[in-house]
């Protein structure tokens, strides 16, 4: 029986495969991409790249199957920084005409390549160069094993363009097949389908055959390690880091299966991470199959694996179902914050879940009063069309998006929401879709022309307006309830004993962000001495901690910060630190001192951000 259950599983699993071939036939406007989608686009990429770490480039061809759907004599693609040397048609490499156009601010230039109007493949021979965004190399100290350089790439929002020739707007989706040499004592990664062990060649080859959009092209190459976690999910690390991070990370299978559960099935394979090294500047990127973390999760606890719920929700919003332009941002993040709460409830219950909550609205709370609450980037559906797209990206696509879901959810009922959620996935799977798109079909598919209900949610309020609609849901969380309690009293009855009534990440972290305005540099080194929160507490309840000492000026906390801002490139984790210290003349003296010792380890993207921060 076991045999013929396994193989009608097998059957039906390979079925559902076949049906996962969705093409897309119209695109929109990107103010992003030069491309030209609607007339010449690429639909699958064969890859044949050197990585050489000695000159840090990687050389190669990149070759494009194309459909020229207006039978024109040009396609064009994305191009920053990229070294073109020479493009050729079809599989007899017939060499053809190509030209670059003028540059334009954070984005290239477009890449015109003539072509036949019975092109189907377009081969373009490059070189990456050193002031390509999308490549981190490091060199063997800047990792945690100290023992051979690493290579890895972050292509959102608009990067992969900085490593790879390519149409790179998220509306254009494409299969891709991979060869990639390495030096033989590394192992190549990517977001596709991978090898779990080196090999003594060097070599490695890569499948991909779920169409994704650019952004999602990554690579790793380094000493890592593979270890299993469960039958489908595993973890990738330096030989330093690989067993705390299988222990850490113990329970990526059950939310895969709790993921499931709630919205259908995992549809990309394996699903498997790698930490990188401290210099990754997110805390996480939900490439495919691979997703990409920060070793800031490594808490030692497990009280940091949120991210990983989030990282992993993004199989369903993001990469399933994935944003047109950089303007639906929110139908991604928003989309994927929301599923990672119901995730951690479902893994980790009800109580953590509302705390979540509590602390996905302080940081919209957070996000509003810094840029304003009547400000356009307040909205859902932002404007980005006028710079680098990574500056339209806030909390609150994520924050206020969760918010808007939750109030979706509360007004037709989560059973009924569910359903549309999964119905939502499916209907749109392997497809990018606009603001608009989601609006018609939530219309048409959960409001059906219901008033009552349409006032109830307050779609256009939401979507389209700034600030907070009026119909946001408060969260309550009694455990939360229980810390304000304790910080009406502390003061008079001291702080000795607390940090046995406090104990979980996000009471401590609860704690930390409710702390008097008005707070003694006394009481700071008080609260130190039972929490330990400089030197013991793990990566977030430090950074929250920094904030506070820079704000009340609690110097004994100065020599960790300064280690802490030194140690990782996590962008927006240390932007807040920056903009505290910026706030006093001495604190800017000492900010530009730090930084000039903490940027050769920075992302290219951490630096841009603390740029702005200290020009």
């Amino acid at each position: 029986m076991r045999t013929i259950v396994a193989l009608a599983f097998l059957s039906l699993f390979i079925s559902c495969q076949k049906k996962e071939v969705v093409t897309q036939t119209k695109f929109v406007k990107d103010a992003h991409s030069f491309s030209n989608p609607n007339e010449a686009v690429a639909k699958h990429l064969d890859l044949d790249i050197k990585v050489d770490f000695d000159t840090q480039t990687i050389s190669g061809k990149a070759s494009w199957t194309i459909d020229n759907t207006s039978k024109g004599n040009e396609i064009i693609f994305d191009e920053n920084t990229l070294d073109i040397t020479k493009v050729t048609l079809g599989d007899d490499e017939k060499e053809t005409k190509f030209q670059l156009g003028s540059a334009v601010k954070f984005h290239g230039k477009p890449l015109h390549i003539t072509i036949e109007p019975n092109t189907t493949k377009v081969n373009i021979y490059y070189n990456t160069t050193k002031d390509g965004v999308a490549l981190q190399w490091l060199k063997p100290e800047q990792t945690a094993d100290k023992k051979y350089p690493f290579v890895f790439s972050q292509g959102e929002s608009i990067w992969s363009r900085t490593w790879i020739p390519c149409q790179d707007s998220p509306s254009v989706r494409f299969t891709y097949n991979a060869k990639v040499t390495v030096p033989k004592e590394l192992m190549a990664l990517m977001s596709a389908v991978n090898p779990q062990q080196k090999n003594d060649t060097g070599v490695y080859r890569f499948k991909q055959d779920k169409a994704i959009p650019s952004y999602l092209m990554a690579i790793a190459v380094g000493d890592v390690e593979f270890k299993s976690i469960d039958n489908r999910t595993g973890v990738y690390a330096e030989h330093s880091v690989i067993d705390k991070a299988k222990w850490e990370f113990a329970d990526l299978g059950k939310m895969v299966v709790a993921a499931e559960k709630l919205f259908g099935p995992y549809r990309w394979g394996r699903y498997d991470v790698i930490v990188l090294p401290p210099s990754f500047p997110f805390g996480g990127m939900e490439n495919p199959n691979l997703t990409f973390l920060t070793p800031t999760v490594l808490a030692g606890d497990r009280s940091l694996t949120s991210l990983l719920a989030h990282e992993l929700g993004h199989s369903w919003s993001g990469n399933l179902v994935t944003n047109a332009t950089w303007d639906d941002i929110w139908l991604n993040e928003g989309f994927t914050t929301y599923v990672e709460h119901r995730i951690g409830e479902e893994v980790f219950g009800v109580k953590e879940a509302q705390m979540q909550t509590i602390l996905s609205r302080k940081v919209w709370e957070n996000t509003l009063a810094e840029i304003g609450k009547d400000s356009p980037d307040s909205k859902l559906k932002v404007d980005s069309s006028k710079g680098n797209p990574d500056d339209a990206m806030s909390d609150v696509a994520y924050e206020k998006g969760y918010a808007f879901l939750q109030t979706v959810e509360a007004a037709v009922g989560r059973e009924k929401f569910d359903k549309f959620l999964t119905a939502y996935y499916n209907d749109h799977a392997f497809q990018s879709i606009t603001t608009e798109d989601f609006v018609d079909y939530l219309n048409k598919n959960l409001i059906k022309g219901d008033k009552v209900l349409a006032d109830k949610i307050k779609l256009d309020d939401w979507i389209y307006k700034p600030g907070v609609p009026s119909n946001v849901i408060n969260p309550v969380s009694e455990d939360f309830n229980a810390i304000d309690e304790i910080q009406k009293t502390w003061r008079k009855t001291g702080v000795k004993g607390l940090s046995q009534k406090i104990k979980s990440t996000n009471e401590k972290q609860h704690f930390i962000d409710y702390l008097p305005k008005d707070l003694t540099v006394e009481e700071m080194a008080a609260i130190d001495k039972e929490f330990n929160f400089t030197n013991g507490g793990n990566f977030v309840i430090r950074r929250q901690w920094f904030i506070q000492a820079l704000q009340h000026q609690y110097k004994a906390a100065y020599p960790a910060i300064e280690n802490f801002l030194c140690s990782y490139s996590r962008t927006f984790s240390l932007t807040p630190l920056y903009k505290e210290m910026i706030k006093t003349p001495e604190g800017k003296t000492w900010a530009k001192q730090i930084y000039a010792k903490a940027k050769p380890g920075y992302h290219a993207t951490t630096v841009v951000e603390i740029n702005k921060i200290l020009k």
